[in-house]
């Protein structure tokens, strides 16, 4: 899905932002870089100077005193660039890897901050080209930036130094044709930016379908789509091929006019340094020396026109990161929590809540009690908003009105962090993330008591299976948890669930894709799991909530009918026609 259009912000205070944000800390090795870039610059200038007593004083017949000074001179200018190139680049690298991770670690942090509706609208693959590509575009733009100051433009500057010391005309002369670039060069910046925004937008594509036909993988084998998904990509990828074209097209026209201004410049001095030789007013030297500075600048003046272009790459993506991080929760719940429920099975209450995505109307003034320590069940038809309560307990969606008090104390009153402390949950697809079994149970909890995790294990019978894993808790579950089955992953989810320890419990279709076997000792587990908590269990199989303590039925947003298993039957209402379409009765 496409993400927000990034707003186009001036470059000052993209800059300004990324300076304070995350460059400032870095300023004395920053400072160490740009001196040594300046020597490194500044010597070529001493270089070119040196040129002219080469050629006017050691290279004629009496010269050969000088052309060991001259000589040395020479080589100790490039030893000393090398050290300067070195160590600064090194320097660079390390400014720059350290500003990404850091980046891409806070940009991942707001990321998870923000709500349901935001990841409901953004596709993973998106999120991934926002922290790592984006970042990454970011990251390279300080060593282009720090280098064309340091070096670049000071060797630029002492460069041209040389040759106006040597002849102010000839120098004019060779930068008769810089006017020229001053219009394109402004046109230029912005047809770049443009194309790199394109391009990042693109790339967001192409990682998207990355990350859909990966995930999917086995309905791709399946349903034959090898070919097909082939395609889709192949589109995509040919839309990135052109925008980077485009942009590269754009990147290296700037080098290219500056190229035909310096070759005019160039035309221009050898007409007349041509002229000064052949009347004896100006020396071979004089013009060596100037040639070969004019010559050194040539380069350096290169790169600072890419570096435009670089800047536009770097400009657009540090719009979209700081579009990301100016994205805030379509709700602001409390930093810390102004009011907590009494320790305990809490009673959780509905009262006239509303939800929509967009236009379409989910929960019409839904308002149901779910007694405290009992077991609580949500059925109806699919669409009927039952995962929608679960989303609204735990905070991944806010209610459009109404209100949901867990304990009698009001949710909005409790910070997120609190209110999803009091809540373990299993579903239907148990989440467990390519890491060891233990590391997928305790979830970085590693505070939790040895004899908890072994009455959590026992409990949600994964020690029936840890025995046969190779490496126990420590054995990988493969991505997604592909290394075990599906009754194996459940349980994995209840034990998770088990060690949590929180009062109340939501169990959403956790045993509708196990078989009979696996479904046994999984409802098994949920039982031992339930003591003691307030229990929430959305189910399409009615046979699984016959035990549960009262039985809410959902229709279309609102609550049609509630009550037990048996009271329901009695009313032949709702529940009792899909009791009867279930059951053929």
């Amino acid at each position: 899905m496409k993400g927000p259009t990034p707003v186009t912000q001036p470059r000052s205070n993209l800059f300004r932002r990324f300076w304070s944000g995350y460059l400032h800390m870095h300023v004395p090795s920053i400072l160490i870089a740009l001196v040594l870039m300046i020597i490194e610059g500044s010597a070529l200038g001493a270089l070119s100077y040196l040129l002219k007593p080469l050629f006017d004083t050691v290279f004629t017949p009496n010269g050969a005193g000088a052309l060991y000074l001259v000589g040395f001179a020479i080589l100790g200018l490039f030893v000393l660039r090398a050290f300067t190139t070195v160590t600064s680049r090194t320097l660079i690298a390390v400014i720059s890897q350290k500003v990404s991770a850091v980046m891409q670690a806070d940009l991942l942090r707001h990321i998870l901050t923000l709500d349901g509706q935001f990841f409901q609208e953004h596709s993973p693959g998106v999120l991934i080209e926002r922290v790592q590509g984006d970042t990454m575009a970011v990251q390279g733009i300080w060593s282009t930036l720090l280098t064309g100051i340091g070096r670049d433009l000071l060797g630029m500057v002492a460069l041209f130094a040389v040759a106006l010391s040597i002849d102010v005309r000839w120098t004019f002369a060779a930068l008769i044709g810089a006017p020229l670039l001053i219009l394109p060069a402004s046109i230029l910046q912005r047809y770049v930016r443009r194309k790199s925004q394109h391009l990042r937008e693109e790339a967001g594509k192409r990682a998207t379908r990355l990350d859909e036909i990966f995930h999917g993988i086995q309905a791709v084998k399946l349903n034959r789509m090898e070919d097909y998904q082939t395609e889709r990509f192949r589109a995509v990828l040919k839309s990135i091929r052109r925008a980077e074209v485009r942009s590269v097209f754009g990147r290296t026209l700037m080098p290219g006019m500056i190229d035909v201004v310096t070759g005019i410049g160039f035309f221009a001095v050898l007409m007349m340094a041509g002229t000064g030789i052949a009347n004896g007013t100006r020396t071979t030297g004089d013009f060596m020396a100037f040639f070969s500075a004019m010559s050194l600048t040539f380069q350096p003046i290169r790169r600072l026109g890419e570096m435009a272009g670089t800047w536009q790459i770097a400009a657009a993506s540090l719009e979209r990161i700081y579009d990301l991080f100016d994205t805030v929760p379509a709700h602001n719940r409390p930093s810390a929590s102004q009011a907590l429920p009494a320790p305990g099975a809490p009673e959780i209450r509905f009262d006239a809540v509303t939800f929509a995505h967009g236009e379409q109307p989910v929960l019409r003034g839904l308002s149901f009690t779910a007694a405290a320590g009992k077991t609580t069940a949500l059925v109806g038809a699919s669409g009927a908003g039952k995962s929608t309560v679960f989303h609204l307990l735990t905070g991944l969606l806010n209610p459009d009105s109404g209100q949901i008090s867990i304990g009698g104390v009001d949710a909005r009153k409790m910070s997120l962090s609190d209110q999803r402390r009091l809540f373990a949950s299993v579903t239907q697809d148990s989440a467990l993330f390519d890491e060891s079994l233990g590391e997928n149970i305790l979830l970085g909890h590693d505070d939790v008591p040895t004899e908890v995790l072994q009455t959590a294990l026992e409990n949600a019978h994964v020690v029936d299976f840890l025995s046969g894993l190779s490496a126990g808790l420590n054995t990988p579950v493969g991505p997604r948890g592909s290394a075990l089955s599906g009754g194996q992953r459940q349980r994995v989810a209840i034990a998770r669930a088990m060690v949590q320890d929180a009062p109340v419990l939501l169990l959403d279709e956790a045993t509708s894709a196990l078989d009979a076997q696996s479904e046994a000792l999984v409802a098994d587990a949920l039982a031992e799991g339930s003591k003691g908590r307030t229990t929430l269990v959305i189910a399409h199989r009615l046979a699984t909530v016959r035990d549960a303590d009262k039985i809410v039925v959902m229709d279309q947003g609102h609550v049609a009918e509630e009550g037990t298993h048996d009271d329901l039957l009695a009313k032949a209402g709702l529940y009792a026609k899909l009791y009867r379409l279930q059951f053929k009765e």
